[in-house]
């Protein structure tokens, strides 16, 4: 299996925005250095903090991605050629350099960048030492600080961690060689290239700071910034104090918040389980009042209980199992690696082997539901790609997992026999199979259960610091699969077809940063991590999207996907935490207060999508109206809305959910699986049950079939685009000189831009051979070479055999130009045909011939709002789901008359229309309306007044397929209103419409 990286619009987005505060080259300087060979050009404004950039990235949503590719860019426009990325750790190090160096990055990136290759080099402590008595530069420095610009090809970029950087080794000035001709100090020769340094978790380094100091020594021309978190600056005192984020310019360039990760489905969503405790257990806890590095202090009402070096927990408390001892020193950790604070709650009953063994038991469980759901892809049609499930486990001690002598610690010993329960009580369910991929899923277990048995077991693996200097070859062998054969481990089988069965790790914090695997669906902690630490920090080894077997990433609407994380009782707070920092993420406070400016554009924003005409004085007459404010914006205490008694602040949340939907994180996003809080929606069967009749048909698979003509229109459509009647397909490409300025005030800046030609020569085609050229141009429209060559010898013919037109420019123009047109033209050119076979979807079950019992909520609905009681609604409320405040929740709050028998939201990918143009397509709602003998079903499509592109292709291709149905009573429209939808049910009550 190899990882297909695919551009996804967030991480474009964050490329525009560097592009568009890059401060541009500065090619009318007078420095006489300003061509040296061995530095990079010079940029505008360099070494000036306000021109610096920041890009604020939430953890798992493709932050290496972005700044890696952003260094080919920053090549590809303006040769910078050096860049130093510093990073805090090894671990994240690796991870970067596992990235950057691998095939599937490579071979992406050479799609857009051809001929163009980075040179990594990593500096790793030890690459100083000496050697025959002489202090010589390591051969990874001196490939970097000495490559030049005449290598236009070559990206040089150095890797370097926080900690190596800091070193005295690469501060000395006394080595034995030099570089750059006279340079005798590491840090001052990478100054002398002009670097441009990417920092990649900033809050690592706060500026001020001695590691942000050693960032300044390398005197960067530009620095950006990648991070989830950023420093922060205080200033003032007492009251007067004031915390807030230290960005460059006052705010971040670009700002994808953990609030629009989780909303927006970019990440999975997260369970939070942990095993009950009984209240006698629960209670009996020790706080820690005191904590040195040579003495610990524990307190249990008024007594109080001293502990020094090696002294054991047991001694307070015999609940205190595992032979636990304060180890002290600065961390002030215990022997399990558990680091104390002042104030800290100890509850000796989860330091228990029995309890350990419950949260194993339970991520067992968690693993192997989402694993059957994976690897079988119920819903999902025939054959669609599984994917391969990972486990993650942070356990206490390395000594747990293994024992003395090559032998095996209890916690593994436990794991082992637990696993293999499970695993002969699943393969007695699935060995009577008939379904083929039920038999490859017993196949596989049949192969993990053997594996788990034999002398080398290759099930699960652990990885620790102390692996580091092993001799041991097993343990050597598990760590290269952990660390480096990502692509490994999300493969099914090896090249010779045997099952790959690996797919529990275990770890003490070592994968915590750093390490990542898109396809680990169980994080399970049997320790406790303390509370200083980052909740989102914690769960983000398991946030990325997950891949299936072919490498596809597969996004929420394809696969739900979420994150099971399981933790002690003592942390049972952790989701209520979770979703605190995440909503603590968003830029915009709200005030319970008052109405502020920054709340007012929120709205005022979110609403024009929907209205473009929407404005700030609309808002507050609405707000007015209902009595929520005074004339200062304050809010009222109590409002009379709909019938109930709120205040002011609830009534602007009710009458504006769009509020609440942009600052706080959604609430299935975040679960709490102990709470009583319901993760799915349960249909009403008996409301279902009056659609069996059209869902029968629904369920039957419809197959795309083009009208004969298809393949003449694409020729004649090339053609047309080839002719370029208004010359604008084929252009020719002038450098351009950015002309930006930074303009400041007291807080924050900005950049002003202009373009301009700066040349008289064209740019053509980088990829060299015309023959890419068309290679290109084949793949992204589906022509054939032959008839792209000949259509491009005329168009040059008839641009006087002027072959600076072929360059990227144009042939983006072509591609864009022929989708387009093409597109347009065969949009209505086609039919569906039926097979003969019907296929399950997420609400309906093909085999059963039945409707599912319930769904996940999310798949109705991100938002959720409360409501009353409806018995002709299609699923239990409250609460409502939705996904949009206006017009689907407005159209779920009405109420209907008598002849609508049934009516409600449709799940996505309840029907699964197929696109023309690949993949598939549901409607929003559904009504069922008493019309006589034969009901009649109106199925509506939702949009906003101004919709987008693409909407109207999705209103032309679900027209298409309902109109096959019309002769069994469905109606289809399209609406924008809430209103739009009342009228269409009264034209159809009364007749009025055919």
């Amino acid at each position: 299996m190899k990882i297909k990286l695919e551009t996804l619009q967030h991480q474009t987005d964050a490329l525009t925005a560097i592009d568009k505060s890059f401060p541009g080259m500065d090619t009318m300087s007078n420095d006489p250095n300003a061509n040296y060979i061995y530095a990079n050009p010079l940029i505008k404004y360099r070494y000036n903090d306000k021109a610096n950039i920041d890009i604020k990235m939430e953890t798992g949503t493709g932050k290496t991605y972005v700044y890696t590719r952003m260094m080919y860019e920053l090549h590809q426009k303006y040769g910078l050629f050096k860049f130093v990325i510093a990073v805090p750790s090894p671990s994240i190090k690796e991870g970067t350099r596992s990235f950057i160096t691998s095939d599937y990055a490579k071979q992406h990136f050479s799609e857009f960048y051809e001929n163009t290759r980075v040179q990594l080099n990593v500096i790793n402590a030890g690459d100083f030492s000496t050697r025959s008595g002489r202090r010589n530069f390591p051969a990874q420095l001196s490939e970097f600080v000495e490559a030049t610009r005449q290598n236009t090809n070559q990206i040089e970029v150095l890797l370097v961690n926080q900690g190596m950087l800091h070193s005295k080794s690469m501060h000395h000035d006394d080595y034995d060689q030099t570089l750059l001709g006279g340079e005798t100090s590491p840090i001052k020769a990478i100054a002398a290239t002009r670097p441009v340094v990417i920092i990649d978790e900033p809050q690592r380094f706060p500026r001020g700071k001695k590691f942000y100091e050693d960032i300044k020594a390398m005197k960067p021309q530009l620095i950006v910034r990648f991070g989830a978190t950023f420093p922060e600056t205080t200033s003032g005192r007492g009251k007067n104090k004031v915390t807030k984020i230290d960005y460059y310019r006052g705010e971040p360039q670009f700002n994808l918040d953990a609030v629009d990760s989780f909303n927006q489905g970019l990440v999975k969503g997260i369970d939070i389980d942990y095993p009950d405790m009984p209240e006698e257990q629960a209670s009996n806890l020790y706080e820690v009042k005191q904590v040195k590095a040579k003495e610990l202090i524990l307190s249990q009402g008024k007594k109080e209980y001293s502990l020094g070096v090696g002294e054991n927990l047991a001694d307070v408390d015999p609940g205190f199992q595992g032979d636990i001892t304060y180890a002290g020193g600065t961390d002030h950790e215990l022997s399990n690696g558990l680091a104390l604070a002042k104030d800290m709650k100890l509850i000796p009953g989860t330091f228990a082997q029995s309890y350990q063994k419950e949260i194993i038991l339970q991520a067992l469980d968690c693993h192997f539901k989402a694993e059957e759901e994976n690897f079988l892809r119920p819903n999902s049609g025939d054959n669609a790609p599984k994917i391969k499930t990972l486990s993650l486990f942070f356990i206490d001690s390395i000594s747990s997992f293994r024992g003395e002598n090559s032998s095996k610690g209890w916690l593994a010993k436990e794991f082992e026999r637990l696993l293999t329960e499970k695993l002969k009580r699943l393969i007695g369910r699935y060995e009577m199979a008939i379904d083929d991929r039920e038999k490859d899923y017993c196949s596989f277990l049949q192969a993990t259960l053997r594996s788990l048995q034999s002398e080398h077991q290759d099930v699960y693996a652990g990885y620790f610091s102390e692996d580091r200097g092993s001799s041991d070859a097993d343990i050597q062998a598990e760590v290269e699969d952990i660390l480096s054969n990502k692509e490994k481990l999300l493969s099914f089988k090896d090249k010779d077809g045997n099952w790959l069965t690996r797919r529990f790790l275990f770890s003490k914090w070592t994968l915590r940063e750093g390490w990542d695997n898109p396809n680990v669906f169980t994080i399970a902690k049997l320790r406790t991590s303390g509370s200083e630490i980052s909740k989102i920090q914690e769960v983000g080894r398991g946030l990325r999207l997950p891949v299936d077997e072919t490498g596809h990433r597969l996004n929420q609407d394809e696969w739900q996907s979420r994150l099971s994380f399981l933790i002690g009782y003592d942390e049972r707070d952790f989701a209520q935490k979770l979703v605190g920092e995440i909503n603590d993420d968003s830029p915009i406070k709200l005030n319970q207060e008052e109405l502020t400016d920054d709340m007012i554009k929120l709205i005022v924003k979110a609403k024009q999508k929907i209205d473009p005409k929407f404005d700030e004085d609309q808002l507050l007459d609405d707000l007015d109206a209902h009595n929520v404010i005074t004339r200062s914006n304050k809010f009222k205490e109590n409002v009379e809305l709909d019938g109930q008694t709120m205040t002011g602040y609830d009534a602007l949340c009710y009458l504006y959910p769009e509020l609440v939907q942009e600052t706080k994180v959604a609430k299935d996003k975040v679960r709490d699986k102990n709470s009583k809080d319901s993760t799915t929606v349960k249909l009403r069967k008996q409301n279902w049950q009056q659609l069996k009749n059209l869902w029968l048909q629904l369920a039957k698979r419809q197959m795309i079939k083009f009208d004969p003509s298809v393949n003449q229109d694409a020729e004649t459509v090339a053609r047309n685009v080839f002719n370029d009647s208004d010359n604008k397909v084929f252009v020719l490409q002038s450098p351009q000189m950015v002309h930006q300025e930074v303009v400041t005030d007291s807080s924050s800046a900005s950049v002003r831009e202009t373009q301009a030609d700066y040349s008289t020569e064209y740019l053509t085609m980088k990829y060299g051979k015309y023959g890419k050229f068309l290679k290109i141009l084949a793949q992204q429209t589906d022509l054939s070479v032959n008839l792209l060559n000949n259509l491009m010898i005329k168009a040059i013919k008839r641009l006087r055999n002027n072959t600076n037109y072929i360059n990227e420019k144009t042939l983006g123009n072509l591609i864009r130009t022929f989708n387009n047109q093409f597109n347009e033209r065969i949009k209505t050119s086609y039919s569906y045909e039926p097979l003969k076979f019907s296929a399950s979807t997420s609400i309906y079950n093909a085999k059963k011939q039945e409707f599912v019992d319930s769904v996940p909520a999310s798949v109705l609905g991100v938002y959720q709002s409360n409501s009353t009681s409806d018995e002709k609604y299609l699923y239990d409320r409250p609460p409502l789901r939705y996904d949009s405040a206006d017009p689907e929740l407005k159209i779920l709050q009405r109420s209907y008359g008598p002849k609508i028998s049934v009516f409600g939201k449709l799940p996505k990918q309840a029907i699964k229309i197929p696109r023309f143009d690949n993949g598939t397509t549901t409607p929003d709602f559904i009504f069922k309306i008493d019309h006589g003998n034969k009901p009649i079903y109106l199925v509506i499509e939702t949009k906003a007044e101004n919709m987008r592109l693409g909407d109207e292709e999705i209103h032309i291709i679900q027209q298409k397929y309902f109109d096959h149905l019309k002769g069994s009573g469905v109606y289809y429209q399209m609406a924008t209103s809430a209103q739009e939808v009342h009228d269409l049910i009264n034209k159809l009550e009364n007749r009025e419409l055919n």
